[in-house]
């Protein structure tokens, strides 16, 4: 009998349970605020985007559907806690719930300092930060370019600022500057400006907004509006909240400014002080100018009073040169008859060459008379002196050779001949066993038994039959002698293949 228990239940199918929880389950919590670190994120082809909010206990999946990606408020990242705000929803065909997200938010001033520091440090190493990047500013801009919202007090405060110090041209690109799509808009802008033509293209980029929380200054630290800023050509100034707001912006730029006006006062200089620095330096100009025109004339009257008296000079030069030139005129006919004067000194007292020349002739032919006559007995008495040193000569040699004969006849008479025959005999008996030693490794010995040697017509051994090519030229050494030999291209192994020339 079935048990009424069981049969009194109602019965459902699957469909119509995951149904039921599911409306249960948007029913009762309708819209809600979850706070989670946001894990397995995945963006699929489609545009939507899955992941997973965790805390210490739990785990719950999350879904973006692809409408909602754009208006989400931030880009969703691992690791980053988050409060979504959607509503709860179940998923049949898996038998999970989830989450629908329309928008989400950092969880709190922590984790948004937390993100920007890690983007700070990253940044700071690729280099962007350096002070070698900075563009210095120019003096005075001809073109002003701001981006910023259209809108607010800040557009006001730029425009006042330079119309009062300097009037010159603004080009404002307007951009959302908090909010979905802030971040895009302003990179896109700095990136617009910087592209534009050369002539077209500001002088120097102001990017400003007035004060507000950490979370609406976050556009400012987005990292495609600093990595836009860092590429920028332009001398780009932040002036991002008040003075005591700082952004990553502030890192990128080439100059900082506390305020939206400071950083109007920083791009254009006041017409004021510029007049007055020029009026001063005109003065200072002037000054420099009229006290270096004071010492030159100075100098000038100074040398004029030290030059001489030039007219007078050339007339006492004229004059000494009359003179001169008379002086000459008479002077070089003295010189020259004194000249001949001592000439004529001179030549009554040279001597009377041909005399000398008779004189040494006569001492020469009476020299070689008496030379010849005392040649003979020279000769004779030098053929004298060289037959007394023959006789000493001999007679010493007769003597020593004489002394030697006796002590090698006494030293003989001392020696007998038995100790140099048994050395010769020892010698002898060396040298034959020496001599059969080496006739035993001789390759002539090896010859004479019936071997011959083969080489090359350079000398080398031939030991391989292989090796040998038909027509090669080779030597053949006998026991007696050498003869020349052609190979006929015998292979190896065989015993003919010599051929005598």
């Amino acid at each position: 009998m079935d048990d009424p228990r069981v049969t009194n239940l109602p019965e459902f199918s699957v469909s119509e349970i995951s149904g039921a929880i599911k409306r249960t389950l948007e029913g009762e919590f309708g819209r809600v605020r979850v706070r989670g670190e946001i894990t397995e994120m995945k963006r699929y082809p489609s545009g939507h985007i899955y992941f997973s909010l965790k805390d210490e206990g739990a785990k719950l999946s999350g879904i973006v559907w692809k409408n909602s990606v754009a208006r989400l408020g931030l880009v969703p990242e691992n690791g980053v806690e988050v409060i979504a705000t959607g509503r709860i929803s179940a998923y049949g065909e898996r038998s999970s719930y989830q989450m629908i997200v329309e928008r989400m938010e950092y969880a709190g001033a922590g984790a948004l300092l937390a993100r920007i520091e890690m983007l700070r440090v990253r940044l700071a190493a690729e280099g962007l930060f350096d002070a070698s990047r900075k563009i210095p500013l120019p003096v005075l801009p001809r073109l002003i370019g701001v981006v910023t919202s259209e809108r607010g007090a800040v557009i006001q405060d730029i425009k006042t600022t330079i119309a009062r110090r300097f009037p010159r041209d603004i080009l404002v690109w307007p951009v959302a500057v908090q909010g979905e799509g802030a971040a895009e808009q302003i990179a896109a802008a700095i990136a617009g400006f910087d592209a534009l033509p050369a002539a077209m293209r500001p002088d120097v980029l102001i990017v400003a907004r007035g004060g507000g929380s950490l979370e609406d200054l976050m556009a400012f630290n987005d990292e495609a509006v600093l990595r836009a800023a860092a590429a920028c050509r332009i001398p780009l100034i932040s002036a991002v909240g008040h003075e005591t707001d700082t952004t990553l912006i502030d890192f990128v730029s080439d100059r900082r400014a506390p305020t939206p006006t400071a950083a109007a006062e920083m791009a254009i200089p006041a017409r004021a002080d510029l007049l007055a620095d020029l009026a001063q330096k005109a003065a200072r100009l002037a000054g420099a100018l009229a006290s270096a025109t004071r010492e030159r004339r100075l100098r000038l009257v100074r040398a004029e009073r030290g030059l001489p008296d030039l007219p007078s000079l050339l007339g006492t030069a004229r004059q000494r040169l009359d003179d001169r030139g008379d002086r000459l005129g008479m002077a070089l006919p003295n010189l020259l008859e004194r000249r001949r004067a001592a000439l004529s000194s001179f030549g009554g007292r040279l001597p009377d060459l041909p005399a000398i020349l008779s004189a040494a002739r006569e001492r020469v032919r009476d020299r070689g008379g008496r030379l010849g006559l005392a040649l003979p007995g020279v000769v004779t008495a030098r053929r004298h002196a060289l037959g007394l040193a023959e006789q000493r000569l001999l007679s010493g040699l007769r003597q020593a050779v004489g002394s030697v004969h006796q002590r090698a006849g006494r030293i003989l008479g001392r020696l007998t001949d038995s100790v140099p025959r048994a050395a010769l005999r020892e010698a002898r008996a060396r040298l034959d066993g020496t001599a059969a030693r080496l006739e035993s490794v001789s390759p002539l010995a090896v010859l004479a038994r019936g071997y011959a040697l083969v080489t090359d017509v350079s000398g080398a051994p031939i030991i391989e039959a292989a090796g040998v090519k038909a027509g090669a030229k080779m030597r053949v050494r006998f026991a007696d002698g050498e003869v020349n030999a052609t190979a006929d291209g015998g292979r190896a192994g065989d015993r003919q293949g010599l051929l005598p020339l």
